[in-house]
């Protein structure tokens, strides 16, 4: 009992501060300051930059020279059967050249030789595909996917250097050319 009454006699202000919030406006009565009117321009400059720098951009990053990848365009447009008949044997002919990079090793070569003409290789023989009669149409389907599934293979066996693996993905490429062409 003796405890409670010395209790409510001491308070200690310092325990329990009091705080407060001053709010003060955003914009003044005269108007928006200089230095937000400053941040307000150079953003809308950096949009434009922005925009303007992507628009040019994109005429380098798209060039089709740049990419060196397969080309998924199946048939060239207005190519003739003749132009295909014709191309067909000079891209075959450069693929299976690629097996002197093999036997030297350089392994990127191989790759874009590989993809530059097995590239233009698929749109002739896909052209010649097109025009033969209906009942032809799925067994050269089958042997132009064997063709370029194997070249497939071989790129990747060239990206990963396996030798033992890149002979026979090469030899499985010229049985296969071997088999279509005889066909068409």
């Amino acid at each position: 009992m003796a405890l409670k009454p010395l209790v409510s006699k001491c308070t200690l202000p310092h325990l329990y501060p009091t705080f407060m919030c001053y709010q003060q406006p955003a914009f003044r009565s005269k108007g928006m300051p200089q230095n937000v009117l400053q941040c307000n321009i150079s953003r809308r400059i950096g949009v434009i930059a922005v925009t303007a720098s992507t628009m040019l951009a994109r005429e380098a990053i798209f060039r089709e020279d740049i990419a060196n990848a397969f080309e998924f365009r199946m048939v060239a447009p207005g190519q003739t059967v003749e132009q295909a008949e014709s191309g067909i044997r000079y891209h075959a002919q450069s693929l299976l050249h690629v097996k002197a990079l093999l036997e030297s090793e350089s392994w990127s070569e191989v790759q874009k030789a590989l993809r530059a003409s097995s590239a233009s290789l698929k749109q002739d023989i896909y052209t010649l595909i097109n025009n033969k009669p209906a009942t032809e149409r799925p067994q050269l389907r089958k042997l132009y996917s064997d063709l370029f599934n194997g070249v497939t293979k071989l790129d990747y066996a060239a990206r990963d250097k396996d030798v033992s693996r890149v002979h026979q993905c090469y030899e499985n490429v010229v049985v296969a050319l071997d088999s279509i062409l005889s066909r068409l």
